[in-house]
């Protein structure tokens, strides 16, 4: 068998398929694995590259593979369908997966650490646990509403609907009723207590992490957005400067250009969408505190509000704060703000 210079892994539960090519691009190599028999086929082959299409259990793999002395990489599985030839099957993807990883210009996944992806994980189950409290909160509403109850949403509006469930008469809500509602306050309270221990792990990891506290300078980046940055770029110099790290997020304009003309669209969104809505939300908030001060990012800000909607400032400032963050972390240096120049003859 020829020297195996690189192989394209199709991932998979139990069944993996892999692709082996020589240094030319010819296929030598084409396998089923049981899931049992990965590892153990890569412990005793010469060191290559293995690329894998970046899924859910790829981060693992390049890890475990990556210590066996092989070179992993992965691949967006946006940017592997193009290499993938007529019809759908493990071995043809496989083949897609080498044949891009071949490729000059592909671009890859940094594998993420485990201590990133645990960290990435808790920012999962938060996430998770919020929509299920805010799922909660809307059905005790809507079922408050067919008794005559109205309370104004928001989740800072739950008082009001504790309120009425305990005071509210037995004529106007009937006891079946009030027991069925206070289950499901019961369980808004738990879930309440869940997301303070995830925030707490959080803020005990964020206490210890040099570059997390570092993000957490930068105005409009707290700490749920500082250690989501952190562990979701495990190394920010992969992107040759801001405007490339803004654009992998998905806050920049969308082209559309052909002979010469292009055309701006709207944002591209692009990349991690939990990430873009941490510095959307950290912008909006950002953005009533600038309207009256007197930095360099706040008379910037207000220029654009002169003459730009509301919503197109805001996620143009989410741009600069990631451009900022991207700074700060490849810098190793916390946050300082410019102060507006000062006009001639000023004290």
């Amino acid at each position: 068998m020829s020297e195996i210079s690189i192989i394209g892994l199709d991932l998979a539960k139990q069944v993996f398929q892999i692709h082996g090519a020589d240094p030319a691009g010819r296929c030598v190599l084409r396998k089923q694995l049981k899931r049992r028999e990965v590892l153990q086929f890569f412990a005793k082959l010469r060191p290559c590259t293995v690329a894998m299409e970046a899924c859910g259990t790829a981060h693992y793999w390049a890890r475990e593979i990556g210590k066996l002395g092989h070179c992993t990489r992965l691949i967006p599985p946006a940017y592997v369908k193009p290499y993938v030839k007529r019809g759908k099957n493990d071995a043809i993807d496989a083949e897609a997966i080498c044949e891009a990883a071949a490729r000059p210009t592909m671009r890859f996944v940094p594998v993420k650490p485990m201590e990133n992806q645990a960290i990435v994980m808790l920012h999962r189950s938060r996430d998770l646990v919020i929509k299920n409290r805010t799922m909660l909160v809307n059905a005790l509403r809507a079922h408050l509403a067919e008794f005559g109850f109205v309370a104004g949403k928001g989740i800072w509006k739950l008082p009001d609907l504790v309120k009425i469930v305990s005071q509210a008469p037995e004529e106007a809500l009937p006891e079946l009723v009030r027991t069925t509602l206070s289950g499901l306050l019961d369980i808004i309270a738990a879930i309440g207590s869940q997301l303070d221990a995830i925030e707490k792990r959080l803020r005990e990891w964020h206490k210890k992490d040099a570059r997390s506290k570092r993000l957490d300078t930068v105005p409009g980046i707290g700490l749920i957005a500082a250690t989501a940055c952190r562990a979701l770029v495990p190394d920010p110099k992969l992107f040759r400067n801001g405007r490339h790290f803004a654009a992998w997020i998905g806050i920049v304009p969308k082209l559309d250009g052909t002979g010469g003309k292009t055309r701006l669209g709207r944002i591209s969104k692009a990349g991690d969408r939990y990430l873009r809505r941490l510095f959307v939300l950290g912008a909006t908030s950002l953005l009533r505190s600038l309207e009256n001060k007197s930095t360099r990012l706040a008379l910037w800000v207000q220029a654009l509000l002169a003459r730009r909607t509301k919503r197109a400032v805001t996620v143009a400032l989410a741009n600069k704060l990631a451009r900022i963050a991207w700074a700060v972390m490849t810098r190793d240096e916390a946050y300082k703000p410019l102060a507006a120049a000062q006009p001639a003859g000023c004290a």
